[in-house]
């Protein structure tokens, strides 16, 4: 039976009008809402990434919007995979909301769906859960800058000119197209479900679609012979439309894909339709896993068979890889695909950078201009910055509450936070403001498939890190703090967070430690991996800011001092 329009027409409010007891609490609300605004299945509270929700079933997401409107400002909601489970009262310095997610002992796919099918957990993804998604552009900048990346490596610091071709048009892979032609390229992105690609249309995102991959070929070539950016869809699966470019010798210049490989249940296989895939999803499981990755493997397979003709080919943050292992694929050959962030992002994440958003509370496009002015100001000489922030001024679509992404670093974040907090307090903003990152930040993740693979120190698979990083933003006083174990099954831990600026001197000192806490350790992860980017921020000598952080003599991994040995210097040796 489907369920009723009511339960999932869910917007955002907008404007300074208060339902709960505080700004705090009314902010965290309004978070909630524009994820479910920005959802792909908002009617089964899924958020994106096939199954990744918000709450875990409807009687919990009102028990959440009930509960925020009641609390008071010395209490804390608990909240246990999607469900509230208690308030405690606790103190006004103390997080609104904490929350885990997914955290699954001995996790596997059919250990999962048997506690879900239960009624225990449900998946979180990166920011479904926590409550933080912004919609397509909150990868949009990872996009941006893995091509820019590629770019200065090997096409001379340009893509005019130049084709990438894609799989995946969902909330989080539809935003390829627009980053490729941010960069001036073409890009072609193939997906099974027309009406995805639709959706990506209407945002913005995708420019054209056309009905065969040989009229998207003809087009994107004679787009790039000009120098002419567009992004273009075709409807096909990632693994058909990948062998039939190599049958037809197409080789573009870019290959990758960000098809929900992580989560082989939302993975489309081939020779199915999204109506015969959901049956078999309903009625056979076991072999709905098989197909999935068959398929997997096929794509993967076609990804590194354009790597061997010279095609700069890579996994950007699916997990195939891990998945086509699992299916029984040799490990050695699918590792032989390169991921993004070991190769093209981990010199950003030594600097503390990583995808920071903003949401504008009010509603108002008019704070989100204000906030972009302020930066282009106050950050002239960050050219990674000011270069993003005048792109996305033109090119980037506003999806329900008024966001932005910007990879700022250690020293940044904090800078910029107090500063939009004054704004707030001057009355040149319309609203409180939040902050919040993906999960895919430098400190706050373990994913030895993804952010860290091939960490210098062989440290892949720690993940002492991420659970720093969630008790940081506690002793931080953050406004929310998730800690999550998902993505590929059993394969990341990881932690979200929120935090306000409502113009009070309290923001002000939250967001000073909050701000730094939270992109420092993703610093001190890097140098004590050995990365010398990151010890040199660590050290205050970064090219961002002066800052340091206090660190103990016995730095290097490999130190065997003994507490005897134990001094305290903001130096590292």
């Amino acid at each position: 039976m489907k369920t009723p329009e009511i339960l999932y027409s869910v917007k955002a409010q907008r404007g300074n009008v208060l339902r709960c007891k505080g700004w705090r609490q009314e902010v965290i609300l309004r978070m909630l809402e524009n994820n479910m605004e920005n959802a792909e299945k908002p009617e089964e509270l899924v958020i994106y990434g096939g199954i990744g929700k918000a709450a875990r079933n409807w009687e919990s997401y009102h028990a959440i919007v009930d509960s925020l409107k009641n609390l008071e400002d010395d209490e804390t909601l608990v909240v246990q995979s999607g469900m509230p489970v208690a308030i405690f009262k606790t103190h006004k310095y103390a997080p609104t909301v904490v929350m885990a997610t997914t955290n699954i002992m001995k996790a596997d796919w059919p250990t999962f769906y048997d506690l879900q099918d239960k009624n225990l957990t449900m998946y979180a993804n990166y920011t479904a859960a926590p409550w933080e998604y912004i919609g397509t552009q909150g990868v949009i900048q990872g996009t941006f800058e893995t091509l820019s990346a590629i770019a200065r490596l090997h096409y001379n610091d340009t893509l005019v000119g130049k084709i990438l071709l894609t799989a995946g048009a969902g909330g989080m892979g539809g935003n390829q197209t627009r980053a490729m032609t941010m960069h001036g390229g073409v890009a072609i992105l193939c997906d099974s479900n027309i009406e995805i690609i639709n959706r990506r249309i209407e945002k913005g995102f995708i420019d054209v679609v056309v009905e065969s991959f040989d009229k998207a070929v003809s087009l994107a070539k004679e787009k790039a012979e000009k120098g002419e950016a567009i992004g273009i869809a075709v409807v096909g699966n990632a693994a058909d439309i990948f062998e039939e470019a190599l049958e037809k010798n197409f080789l573009p210049d870019i290959t990758t894909s960000m098809t929900p490989a992580h989560d082989p249940f939302a993975y489309l296989p081939a020779n199915y339709t999204v109506e015969e895939a959901e049956a078999l999803r309903e009625s056979d499981r076991d072999k709905y896993l098989v197909e999935a990755r068959k398929t997997m493997v096929r794509e993967l397979n076609a990804l590194i068979k354009f790597l061997d003709l010279g095609v700069n080919s890579f996994e950007y943050g699916t997990s195939i890889r891990k998945e086509c292992i699992d299916a029984g694929m040799d490990e050695k050959e699918a590792k032989r695909l390169p991921g993004f962030v070991a190769e093209y992002i981990r010199p950003l994440f030594c600097e503390g950078r990583g995808p920071f958003r903003w949401i504008c509370m009010s509603g108002e496009t008019e704070d989100l201009r204000k906030i972009d002015d302020m930066i282009l100001e106050k950050f002239s000489d960050d050219l990674l910055v000011t270069r993003w922030i005048k792109l996305a001024k033109e090119h980037i679509p506003i999806e329900a509450l008024p966001a932005r992404i910007c990879y700022m670093g250690f020293g940044q974040r904090k800078k910029f936070a107090l500063e939009v907090n004054d704004m707030i307090r001057r009355g040149e903003l319309s609203g409180p403001v939040a902050f919040s990152r993906d999960n895919l930040d430098s400190g706050s993740i373990v994913n030895p498939t993804f952010e860290s693979e091939n960490m210098k120190d062989g440290g892949d698979l720690i993940s002492d890190w991420p659970v720093l990083n969630g008790l940081l933003n506690a002793v931080g006083m953050c406004d929310l703090i998730a800690l999550q174990a998902n993505y590929s099954m059993g394969e990341a831990v990881h932690t979200g967070v929120t935090m306000i600026a409502d113009g009070t001197e309290e923001a002000d000192m939250r967001l000073e430690v909050a701000m730094t806490v939270d992109s420092g350790i993703g610093v001190i992860r890097h140098a004590q991996a050995g990365y010398e980017t990151a010890k040199e921020v660590a050290n205050g000598k970064g090219k961002l800011t002066n800052e340091s952080i206090q660190v103990p003599l016995w730095w290097e991994p490999t130190a065997t001092f003994g507490p005897k040995d134990i001094k305290k210097t903001s130096v590292l040796k």
